[in-house]
């Protein structure tokens, strides 16, 4: 008998699952050696303790483009191109650079650039073009100066826009006082929720990324929706561990869709971009 016959005979048998352990065994080995290395390396090479950076896989990075592309309704080609603009925008990331290092809470920040999800947040203000933006959690400002430079090149093509960035945090956003992106953002201090139901204008794009727990999130939300102006957008950065945007979607009678980011060389398993409009 043949190796092939041999194994599907014990395959057939009450001895397949120890037959099969020394090669599950093997796999998950790898899996998890794999993932060790990248925390090891992490843990020596990077200074963050929460709100990861990193970059996206190819394919990671590929997906974002059509989930914009579908979601704005907007060809793919001209999704990567936005996505291009941002990644070769050295001025701004030469600011975040200099602005990190400089920082106070440097030694809690990495320099390098990496936007990840974010180059997906740039393309759908570049396609919306938005008059206003929402965003609730700003912690260092990396996501702020990326709307900024997003709303920046829009009015630079005759639509102009701002961002008003919501954080509870007084230290919060120091990446975004700096012009020119400065000059297209408000920045709040103070309670989100009441922030939100201050908001002296409407909104056509809102974003959520302060406190992830079900429950406010789920307030943001509900405090946003008389704030909307016609045919805005919902954003939330907690899609991979809530459904309360989606719920939030079914019930004002919106579309929902998801999507979950790949971080290359990283051992965070990612966060993503819920989407209702």
């Amino acid at each position: 008998m043949d190796a092939t016959k041999l194994r599907r005979a014990i395959a057939r048998t009450r001895l397949a699952p120890v037959a099969a352990f020394p090669t599950r065994l093997a796999r998950v080995a790898r899996y998890d050696s794999r993932l060790l290395g990248a925390s090891a390396r992490w843990l020596f090479t990077s200074r963050e303790h929460h709100n990861y950076t990193y970059d996206l896989t190819k394919l990671s990075k590929q997906q974002l483009a059509w989930f914009v592309s579908v979601v704005c309704e907007v060809p793919v080609g001209q999704v990567r191109g936005w996505f291009a603009e941002l990644e070769g925008d050295d001025t701004l990331r030469g600011h975040i650079e200099a602005a990190t290092a400089a920082s106070a809470r440097r030694g809690l920040a990495d320099r390098q650039v990496r936007y990840a999800r974010r180059i997906g947040w740039y393309a759908m203000v570049r396609a919306r073009r938005p008059a206003h933006v929402v965003e609730t959690g700003v912690d260092k400002g990396l996501g702020s100066c990326v709307l900024a430079a997003a709303l920046l090149r829009n009015t630079a093509e005759g639509h102009p826009g701002r961002l008003t960035s919501l954080d509870i945090n007084p230290e919060a956003g120091y990446l975004a006082r700096a012009t020119p992106w400065a000059d297209v953002v408000d920045l709040v201090i103070g309670d989100s929720i009441a922030s939100i139901r201050a908001l002296d204008r409407p909104v056509d794009i809102f974003l959520h990324d302060s406190d992830h727990s079900r429950g406010h999130e789920k307030n943001e939300f509900d405090a946003v929706e008389a704030k909307l102006a016609a045919g805005a957008m919902l954003l939330t950065d907690n899609a991979t561990v809530t459904n309360v945007l989606a719920e939030h979607a079914e019930r004002a009678g919106r579309r929902f869709l998801a999507y979950r980011e790949t971080p290359a060389g990283h051992w965070y398993p990612g966060d993503g971009i819920g989407v209702a409009w």
